[in-house]
């Protein structure tokens, strides 16, 4: 779902091609390198190749998130349709040095509450590795609760899960 929201401190925006050194920046940090990946992207020519692969997906919805009386960007919230799974999932990342903050939870609650809100999906998931105790306690924040752990290329998996009817159940 690409769409603009905002929440009292930030503004959630479709990515786009703009956004090049920003992502260049996010993908890679240290917490994406070690939880998402190296998506081996090294310079403003492969972070544009990167974001447009992004907007050639009609699967896949990344959006900025940046604070309201800055523009800087800070994040990203993302929700996909990936082809192994059933149902969508939402993701996030954010900047190092803007942790800690409650944004990323801030910007992930009203991008989850609005795919609830416009029926997008009936269960949404979250899905990251076991070790990445900061997403896992997040992903709890926002409501998802704990399915199951599987092993995808060789790689666990926790798969956690969040319905309309019990999305606040826990917040």
């Amino acid at each position: 779902m690409y769409k603009v929201f905002e929440t009292e401190r930030l503004r959630v925006r479709p990515i786009n091609l703009q956004d090049a050194s920003f992502i260049l920046t996010l993908v890679n940090s240290e917490g994406w390198l070690k939880y998402i990946g190296d998506r081996n992207i090294k310079d403003i020519g492969d972070s544009e190749q990167y974001i447009q692969k992004i907007l050639n997906n009609s699967k896949y919805f990344y959006n900025v998130f940046e604070l309201k009386n800055s523009g800087i960007q800070i994040g990203i919230v993302t929700f996909l349709y990936r082809d192994d799974y059933q149902y969508p999932d939402i993701g996030f990342a954010l900047l190092p040095e803007y942790e800690k903050n409650g944004y990323s939870f801030e910007a992930s609650r009203t991008y989850l509450d609005n795919i609830f809100k416009n029926n997008l999906a009936d269960k949404v998931l979250g899905i990251t590795v076991p070790k990445n105790y900061s997403s896992i306690k997040l992903l709890q924040k926002l409501g998802l609760t704990f399915k199951e752990t599987i092993v995808k290329d060789k790689e666990q998996l926790s798969i956690f899960e969040i319905t309309n009817e019990n999305k606040y159940a826990s917040r």
